[in-house]
């Protein structure tokens, strides 16, 4: 098994109970993560494996495309009928894709969805974006996962575990004012000063 394929397992295997993989025709990208040089840049006509797709150079099984994305089976799927949502244009994670390629993509997952559940004769699903390396992030390519779900069927370990409630102590007043003071920098939300209230203030 090549080093990708390796690393690829180990991430799903901290989130999944362990599954069985295949050889797939879909391998790891090239394409530079979100954590190298901002000025480096993927060659997308040799290594971005859903460019390649998006251009029809590689194979794919599609369900679904329009001008704006297209929608393709995983060929590594966690269960039956497991697609990605892939947007026309490179972006290599979804902090850096355009608000209006992220609200083209959402808009299509009610109408997928539906439709593999239908497909699956499943009645759930999970919606799911690994960004950046620590997440899980193999593919340097902005996707969104539609993950069918069955009664029992054990892929997220983590839904086992025991949730404890939130501390509403000064520890998360201090996350909740730093997460606010980072929105007032991003961009496009400079003039939404209005963040509602904090729990902890009122009580």
């Amino acid at each position: 098994m090549e080093a990708p394929q390796r690393r690829r397992l180990s991430i799903i295997a901290s989130h999944l109970n362990p599954i069985t993989t295949t050889a797939s025709i879909v391998t790891r990208s090239h394409c530079t993560s979100s954590s190298d040089s901002a000025e480096k840049q993927c060659n997308l006509e040799t290594d971005c494996v859903f460019c390649k797709i998006v251009r029809g150079d590689a194979p794919a099984l599609k369900l679904y495309e329009d001008d704006e994305c297209l929608c393709i089976l995983d060929n590594q799927p966690v269960s039956p009928g497991h697609c990605l949502i892939i947007p026309r244009g490179h972006f290599p994670s979804l902090v850096a894709t355009p608000p209006s390629v992220v609200a083209a993509m959402c808009s299509k997952v009610p109408y997928i969805s539906k439709a593999v559940m239908k497909a699956t004769g499943s009645d759930s699903f999970n919606l799911l974006v690994n960004n950046g390396v620590d997440a899980g992030q193999v593919i340097f390519h902005t996707h969104i996962h539609i993950i069918p779900r069955r009664p029992r069927d054990c892929l997220w370990a983590s839904e086992s575990l025991k949730r404890q409630p939130l501390k509403l102590d000064e520890e998360a007043l201090h996350l909740v004012n730093n997460i606010r003071q980072q929105l007032s920098f991003v961009d496009g939300f400079e003039d939404n000063k209005d963040h509602g209230t904090t729990l902890i203030g009122s009580q």
